[in-house]
């Protein structure tokens, strides 16, 4: 059961029984806001959506969506999600955005589609978006070493790539495991400042010679980046990624700045050890969602550090499933999988996770987690087909939700095929 945290002043009488209301689980308590509030902001806030133009085919998507919707109300009552974002593109045209839940539980909120979520991970394929537009400019070289790019890169670690920093071939850590450093509340303005977390770590390995996901190699990667075009990593993602695919809700998630619709973040207590939730949750026998704690994303943003709406990211997925933003060779640079020295193929290409759904049909995506948000995004290259999900829950395990979306849209495809 998992519940609202209250306090009450035990000493009181009249205290204990406000307190009790206020302790009713999630799933009880705030299932009835989600129908009333989310339902008809999601059905009637759709600015975005872009339905199939004949009537045929627009009841064929309605009749997919009803089915997702109630699946996604369904996980958002059994994990006890405030908030969600949906949306779903088909060849390029956004078919589907709803929100649903609260992007403010304490000031009742709703979720639209125009609700700004945290990226996470998903940020990640942004930066190896603006890579490929510096590719294709003749302004960065994929087997260069990063030390051409940034000059304080320490010379004692052996050479790093561009193409093996974009492919988690590095050798460079991940997060610090005791989890503090997932909450950073140092402020920074150049993102090569933030390298000093990192860079005189020794390396895990000889780079190249195995596979390591690692968010402060994207640090690394988007240092580089700004390097070669000569301006801010946020300004050139936002002027080659963002403005050109019309992701006009994707900004850097600024902790200092008023930025509209941008979500409240929550985490959830009781759920065990994990470097993503503040160590105090984890000893709580009682799993109640909380506010997330303060981090600021500055100290990340190529790797986890900007917000986005699901709509934004189907633009942006959809985008890669044809050539016109990028050259189709390039594509195909950022779709291959990467290979160690001894020859080994990972299941990760250029900024992309790469495999298959339970059919055996190819998926290319991305998911994220950050302090308050999880994001997925999942093409289906072979249809077109690009579902995204936000929500505003650390932890929350929505991948699954993600594929099953997608499988749903799949069957409705098929048959208008």
């Amino acid at each position: 059961m998992i519940e609202v945290q209250c306090r009450s002043y035990e000493k009181h009488p009249r205290a204990l029984t406000p307190c009790a209301r206020e302790r009713a689980s999630i799933a009880g308590r705030l299932v009835a806001l989600w129908l009333v509030l989310a339902m008809p902001v999601g059905l009637s806030a759709q600015a975005p959506l872009a339905l199939p133009p004949n009537g045929a085919a627009a009841a064929a998507y309605r009749s997919a969506i009803a089915e997702a919707r109630q699946l996604l109300v369904d996980l958002m009552t059994e994990r006890a999600i405030p908030g969600l974002s949906v949306a779903v593109g088909v060849d390029g045209g956004v078919v589907w955005s709803e929100g649903m839940g609260l992007a403010s539980l304490e000031h009742g909120v709703p979720v639209t589609p125009l609700t700004r979520f945290r990226t996470g991970s998903t940020a990640k394929p942004m930066t190896a978006a603006a890579l490929a537009v510096l590719y294709e400019r003749g302004l960065v070289d994929l087997d260069a070493e990063v030390g051409e790019y940034v000059t304080r890169w320490p010379e004692q670690h052996r050479p790093i790539t561009i193409r093996q920093l974009a492919g988690h071939l590095s050798g460079i850590r991940h997060y610090d495991p005791e989890g503090l450093e997932f909450f950073n509340s140092v402020r920074y303005t150049n993102l090569l400042d933030a390298l000093e977390i990192f860079d005189r770590d020794a390396l895990l390995f000889e780079p190249g010679t195995r596979y390591s996901y690692s968010t402060y190699g994207y640090n690394l990667l988007g240092a580089a980046l700004q390097q070669a075009a000569g301006r801010p990593f946020v300004q050139l993602v936002r002027e080659v990624v963002f403005e050109p695919l019309g992701m006009s809700s994707s900004v850097t998630d600024h902790t200092d700045s008023i930025i509209a619709h941008r979500t409240s973040f929550y985490e959830r207590s009781g759920g065990g050890s994990s470097y993503h939730t503040r160590q105090s949750g984890w000893q709580s026998a009682t799993r109640t969602v909380l506010n997330g704690p303060y981090t600021d994303n500055s100290n990340k943003a190529p790797g986890g550090g900007f917000l986005t709406t699901p709509t934004d990211l189907v633009r942006f997925g959809s985008a890669h499933l044809m050539p016109g933003f990028l050259k189709e060779s390039t594509l195909q640079l950022l779709f291959a999988p990467q290979r160690t020295t001894s020859g080994e193929e990972t299941s990760y290409g250029l900024g992309w996770q790469l495999g298959e759904d339970s059919q055996g049909h190819p998926t290319i995506g991305h998911g994220g987690g950050a302090v308050g948000g999880t994001s997925q995004l999942l093409m289906h290259p072979d249809l077109g087909l690009v579902v995204a999900l936000q929500v505003n829950l650390t932890d929350a395990g929505i991948g699954r939700a993600a594929r099953e979306v997608a499988a749903i849209f799949r069957r409705e495809l098929a048959a208008r095929n």
